[in-house]
């Protein structure tokens, strides 16, 4: 297959799609909101405000959960517009509130809008912990994903760290680091949804 351009959306500047020859993207400066296409999309809108611990981000900084500035709002349109897939943490807010349906069981399924839902382990591609994923696509057909994980996440560290996971010891940039071989199936999905 001969890779096509995409758009990754609210990614890291320095982070795993920089130095892509066929990745446009839109870091933080650019502001992926006012992305107008053509091509298909990879977003990863911000989750602070939409996640379990919103509340928590919330009494420490302010920020109303489900506050974001329309960044979800915007990377979903640019999905069902263009094509491509759009990636949260599980159990995320801003499902429910954008209508979208919540993945159940193993696998892609259809939602109400003519889009695919799952859920995935990001453990599975490379992740130290297991950050369990959604994902939304509009594409013809998406791939097979690798579905698994572990039992239980692994608990690390020894002395004062002793029973601390490994996601109470990995840094804020490692929690939010997109897996390179997950950030190449996201683009598979993206470069797929050409036919849509």
């Amino acid at each position: 297959m001969i890779p096509q351009m995409i758009a990754a959306l609210y990614v890291q500047k320095r982070g795993c799609y920089s130095k892509l020859p066929d990745v446009d993207m839109w870091d933080e400066a650019r502001d992926a909101r006012g992305y107008a296409g053509p091509h298909p999309v990879v977003a990863h809108p911000p989750c602070a405000r939409w996640c379990k611990l919103a509340g928590l981000v919330e009494a420490r900084g302010g920020h109303k959960r489900g506050d974001d500035g329309g960044t979800f709002a915007a990377a979903l349109a640019a999905v069902r517009r263009y094509g491509g897939v759009l990636e949260h943490p599980a159990h995320t807010r801003a499902w429910a509130a954008h209508d979208l349906t919540a993945p159940r069981g193993v696998g892609w399924q259809r939602d109400l809008w003519g889009g695919w839902v799952c859920e995935v382990s990001q453990v599975a591609y490379g992740h130290r912990a297991r950050k369990r994923t959604w994902l939304y696509a509009v594409t013809a057909a998406p791939p097979a994903l690798l579905w698994g994980e572990p039992e239980h996440e692994a608990v690390v560290g020894n002395g004062r760290n002793r029973g601390s996971t490994v996601v109470e010891l990995m840094s804020a940039r490692e929690r939010s680091a997109t897996p390179v071989d997950f950030r190449d199936a996201l683009i598979a999905i993206a470069q797929g949804a050409r036919n849509t």
